[in-house]
């Protein structure tokens, strides 16, 4: 199994503020808002719920106690509590949250690998506005992937993966031979973007149709789909062509070249 961990860097000319931004605030929500994941009641308030989103109205349930079918272990599934903000607004805020400490370092180490070369490619606000874009596409799309399979939708869904997918779909068109270091076991080899993120799109996709059958692990795989799908065939409407290289670079160019 491939597991992306670094890319090439050596064209990026502006310091990717947006992108470090974006990873604080997502480990500073899961530290001291969601209690390092302990604090289930913040995490189903801001969390987006496919029924609250379908009826634009804020929905209220009690806890239930349930059975795990494999280990017999019975625990209790907290109830939706209510949300202090417009319903709507947890398209947005969903994107902050995580699950739990593995959730939160794979989609940070992803955005950390992919999005400063978007960054640098789109600028800061475009590339903003890009990741939102994305972001709030992924989770439309779980919500209407859950209401044409009949899933449960109270299930609370959250994560920067839609974002992230989003980010990965555009990465994958501007940089299609931009190598990726992954590590293959215990050696780490280098690799197009496109064999990377064509094997990441695919296990998404087959996973998705798994969870048709009835193997279901909790993972959106719709909103990863959706949010690539997005990113693909938006990043052209943000991409403000590939920037002049930074002049230590220019510099060089024009010295080899024997030119004063």
């Amino acid at each position: 199994m491939l597991f992306p961990i670094s890319d090439d860097n050596s064209d990026r000319h502006i310091t990717p503020y947006f992108t470090w931004a974006l990873i604080a605030i997502n480990i500073l929500v899961f530290v001291f808002l969601q209690g390092m994941g302990s604090d289930t009641a913040f995490t189903y308030a801001f969390s987006t719920v496919p029924a609250e989103i379908l009826t634009n109205r804020d929905i209220i349930t009690e806890g239930q106690m349930v059975r795990d079918l494999a280990t017999g272990q019975v625990f209790e599934l907290p109830g939706l509590g209510p949300t202090p903000i417009p319903v709507l607004f947890t398209l947005l805020t969903s994107m902050f949250m995580h699950g739990s400490i593995a959730h939160l370092g794979g989609n940070m180490l992803y955005l950390w690998i992919f999005g400063d070369n978007l960054e640098n490619r789109l600028g800061h606000l475009r590339y903003l506005f890009f990741y939102l874009l994305t972001g709030t596409i992924a989770s439309l799309s779980h919500i209407l992937f859950t209401q044409f399979t009949g899933s449960d939708p109270l299930v609370p869904s959250l994560g920067a993966s839609g974002a992230i997918s989003g980010v990965m779909g555009g990465y994958l068109l501007l940089y299609p031979t931009r190598r990726v270091n992954a590590l293959l076991g215990w050696f780490i080899v280098a690799i197009p973007s496109w064999v990377a993120l064509g094997m990441w799109i695919a296990l998404q996709v087959v996973s998705g149709f798994g969870s048709l059958g009835g193997q279901q692990d909790n993972v959106a795989y719709a909103a990863h789909i959706g949010g690539f799908a997005a990113g693909f065939l938006l990043i052209k409407l943000f991409d403000r062509g590939a920037p002049p290289p930074p002049p230590s670079q220019k510099r060089q160019w024009v010295y080899r070249r024997g030119v004063q």
